[in-house]
């Protein structure tokens, strides 16, 4: 059977770094509240756009593949923060890399996008439309955060990640995977003042608007549902789960989530505590760092599970193949930045700078 197997990884973590300490110098909060609530120690916060972000995940992940980027079908940006209405961020990724030959599109799943973008093209691949595709998660929310709100100023930060995804017929590659949204839950996960309705009342603020009870409550539930219904479509029990790469939410989600599946916390990722909230950026990152750590092994079988706003939810199961390390290494190709984290949050929440 034609699937999609996982051949190149890469991701772009901005360097200017936001801490616990450095938001509790703006806002009425510390680092135990926050850590014991969120598991997060510090966020990464972007100098340049989002499509620079993800352009970068993209490049390191085609060299870890060892590809140029005209060998690439389709390019699936999932993100819930384009730089602009139109084009896509893909477009500008395709620019950017020169890989003109591709079918490019954005797709808004929020943080489950990443899952939902293996997904598509997983389908692509397996219709035999195309034989290679760029999915990367990339997300630009500190352009959203609210200082005035500690409940969610102190979760999001920036980055982004990619994999790239060959055409098999072997034992390897995406062995199921499984999607669901509930429209009638879409205002517990928003960013208001994100779209046009702006244009209709200028009164909206643009910024994350979440019930965090509500969100903890249905993220648990539906994450472990979709995790086990995919585990048994694709064949294998619980127990044959090697990895679990979940969204990178809460740590409190994350360790319900991997309770409720009954898997070892020893084969959970998480890196939460580094980057925060990334959305659809977040698992993508977690995989690349979790391949350079050695936690993914010749033929694991890895489960991805995400949640997200929509509301969205969905997981898939990849059995790794036999490489599990970088073809070469490129350097990201974004400039650098002296600011601190803290300083570009001031500055764009006064509406300066980028």
């Amino acid at each position: 059977m034609r699937r999609a197997a996982i051949i190149g990884w890469g991701d772009y973590t901005p360097p200017a770094v936001l801490t616990n300490d450095d938001l509790a110098s703006v806002i009425d909060t510390n680092d135990e509240w926050i850590t014991s609530r969120s598991g997060i120690k510090e966020r990464r916060i972007s100098h340049v756009s989002n499509a620079a972000m993800a352009t970068a995940a993209a490049r390191r992940a085609l060299a870890a593949a060892g590809l140029a980027p005209d060998g690439i079908d389709a390019i699936i940006v999932a993100t819930c923060t384009a730089d602009r209405a139109v084009p896509s961020v893909a477009a500008y990724v395709q620019r950017a890399l020169g890989s003109n030959a591709a079918a490019t599109m954005d797709l808004n799943a929020a943080c489950s996008g990443f899952v939902y973008g293996l997904s598509v093209a997983n389908g692509l691949i397996a219709a035999g439309s195309i034989d290679r595709a760029l999915i990367i998660g990339s997300e630009r929310l500190s352009s959203f955060i609210d200082l005035t709100d500690r409940s969610t100023a102190v979760l999001f930060g920036d980055g982004a990640g990619a994999v790239v995804v060959e055409a098999t017929e072997g034992q390897e590659g995406v062995l199921a995977a499984n999607l669901h949204s509930d429209g009638e839950l879409t205002e517990i996960l928003t960013i208001r003042g994100g779209g046009t309705e702006r244009l209709f009342d200028e009164t909206i603020p643009a910024k994350v608007d979440m019930e965090g009870r509500e969100v903890f409550r249905h993220a648990v539930t539906k994450m472990g549902e979709a995790a086990a219904a995919t585990i048994a479509a694709a064949g294998l029990e619980l127990e044959d789960v090697d990895v679990l790469i979940p969204h990178q939410a809460n740590i409190r989600i994350i360790d319900a989530t991997a309770k409720r599946l009954r898997v070892n916390p020893e084969r959970v990722y998480a890196n939460i505590h580094a980057y925060g909230n990334t959305s659809a950026a977040s698992i993508p990152i977690a995989l690349s760092e979790a391949l350079d750590q050695g936690v993914v092994t010749p033929g694991s079988n890895v489960v991805f599970v995400a949640f997200g706003g929509g509301l969205t939810w969905g997981a898939a199961v990849v059995r790794w193949g036999e490489r599990v390390t970088r073809i070469a290494t490129v350097d990201s190709g974004v400039p650098g930045t002296e600011a601190t984290g803290l300083e570009l949050l001031a500055a764009r929440a006064r509406g300066l700078g980028v």
